[in-house]
C-alpha cells in the first residue's frame, strides 16, 4: 500500500511526542499491572468497543484484535467482548463487569472519554491495566493507540480545498464535525480548521450528536435553509456515515458539491466511485489493532512497552502515556486500487455491484 508519510502537528491538542524512554519514566505509575507479571499466555483480555453503527468496529477492529491476541498467546488467551452501542452508561457498567470478572487487561474504545474516567480508575485500583483504543480515554490509562487525528482533519481539509479550487472564493462551506463527547472529533476539527480557515468561508458548523447520519442529515437541511442552496460550494464531513446523510440532503435540494469523509466504509467508497463523495480518509485498521493487541498482551504479562510504543501522548488527566500513532491516507477515485483493494479491505466485486458497475468501469476498477 502506498502510504503518505505524516508528521505529527506541533501543538496538536492533547498530544506531545517524546522519546519512549521519557514516556516510560513519566508513566511508571501507569504500568503497574498488579500480579500480571506471573501471567503467561493464559490471559483474559477485555475488549470494549463503543458502537455498532459505524461498520468498522464489528467488521474490522474486533476480528483483527482478536486474531492478533490469539497469535501472540499461542491461542491460549480469552477475549471477552462487549459493545456499548453508543451508550456511555452501559459502557461504564461493562467495564465494571469486566473488573468483577477479573480480566487481566482492558482494551477500551470510549463512548465518552470523560464519562469513562471513573471506570478506568476502578480497573486501575483492581490492578487491571487499560489500553485506550482509537479514542483517548481519560483516567489512569496505561497505553494508547490511534491515528494522528489532527492530521486526519488536515487531510480532509486539504482534499476539500483541492476539490474546490477557485470555487473556494465563490461561496461557503458547511462543517459537519463529529460528536462533542468524542475527543477525536475535536482533533479532526482542529486539523480541518488549521487548513480551511482563511481559505474558505464557513457558513454553518455543527457538532453532530452521536455521529449519527440522521442527525447530520437534519443539520445539513438546516444549513441549506440558512445559507441558501446556491451559496454552498462544499461540505466538510468528519466521517463517511455522516457523509451519507449529508449527501441525501444535498441531493434532495439539487446540490452537487464535494463532500469529505473518513473510515473508508464500503458505502463511502462506492459514493467516491460514483463521484457523489469526493474523498474519505483511509485508516489502515490492522496496524492500529495489532498495536492494541501487542500492548495489551505485554501489559497483562507484566512486560515493558518500550519496544512497541515509540510515541508519548498526554491526555487531560494522564501525562506521558506510551502510544502508537498510525499514518493515514487520503482515499479518492485515483487510489482505490492501491489502498482498500490492495490491503484486502474490500474486493472489486464487493465495491462494484451491479448498481456501481458502470461507474467502476469508468474509474478503472475491474
Amino acid at each position: 500500500m502506498r502510504r503518505t508519510a505524516i508528521a505529527v502537528a506541533a501543538g496538536a491538542l492533547a498530544v506531545s511526542l517524546a522519546a519512549c524512554g521519557s514516556a516510560a519514566e513519566s508513566s511508571d505509575d501507569n504500568s503497574d499491572s498488579g500480579d500480571s507479571a506471573a501471567k503467561g499466555d493464559d490471559i483474559k483480555v477485555g475488549l470494549l468497543l463503543p458502537e455498532n453503527q459505524t461498520a468498522r468496529y464489528e467488521k474490522f477492529d474486533k476480528p483483527l484484535i482478536e486474531k492478533k491476541i490469539k497469535e501472540l498467546t499461542n491461542n491460549k488467551a480469552e477475549v471477552v467482548y462487549a459493545n456499548a452501542k453508543q451508550d456511555a452508561s452501559q459502557q461504564n457498567q461493562q467495564v465494571d463487569t469486566m473488573v468483577t470478572n477479573k480480566v487481566d487487561v482492558l482494551i477500551l474504545d470510549a463512548v465518552d472519554a470523560k464519562a469513562i474516567a471513573g471506570s478506568v480508575k476502578k480497573a486501575k485500583d483492581a490492578g487491571i491495566p487499560v489500553v485506550a483504543y482509537d479514542r483517548l480515554a481519560e483516567g489512569p490509562i496505561d497505553a494508547y493507540t490511534s491515528f494522528d487525528n489532527v492530521t486526519v482533519g488536515k487531510t480532509q481539509g486539504e482534499a476539500l480545498l483541492e476539490a474546490l479550487g477557485d470555487k473556494a472564493e465563490d461561496g461557503q462551506i458547511v462543517m459537519m464535525n463529529g460528536s462533542s463527547t468524542d475527543p477525536n472529533a475535536a482533533l479532526f476539527k482542529e486539523g480541518a480548521h488549521s487548513v480551511l480557515d482563511g481559505k474558505v468561508e464557513v457558513g454553518r458548523e455543527y457538532d453532530t450528536k452521536e455521529w449519527k447520519p440522521e442527525n447530520a442529515n437534519a443539520n445539513m437541511e438546516g444549513a441549506i435553509s440558512a445559507i441558501g442552496k446556491d451559496k454552498i460550494v462544499g461540505v466538510y464531513s468528519a466521517n463517511d456515515g455522516m457523509a451519507g446523510g449529508i449527501i441525501t440532503a444535498l441531493k434532495a435540494a439539487g446540490i452537487d458539491v464535494p463532500v469529505t469523509g473518513q473510515d473508508a466504509e464500503l458505502a463511502g467508497v462506492q459514493r467516491i466511485v460514483t463521484g457523489e463523495q469526493y474523498m474519505s480518509v483511509y485508516k489502515p485498521y490492522a496496524p492500529e489493532a495489532d498495536a492494541a493487541a501487542e500492548m495489551a498482551v505485554a501489559l497483562a504479562q507484566g512486560k515493558s512497552l518500550d519496544s512497541i510504543a515509540k510515541d508519548s501522548v498526554d491526555s487531560p488527566t494522564t501525562k506521558g502515556v506510551p502510544s502508537v500513532l498510525v499514518p493515514v491516507v487520503s482515499l479518492t477515485q485515483e487510489n482505490i486500487n492501491d489502498t482498500v483493494i490492495k490491503d484486502g479491505v474490500y474486493t472489486v466485486e464487493e465495491i462494484c455491484t451491479a448498481k456501481y458497475k458502470a461507474a467502476c468501469d469508468k474509474v478503472g476498477l475491474k
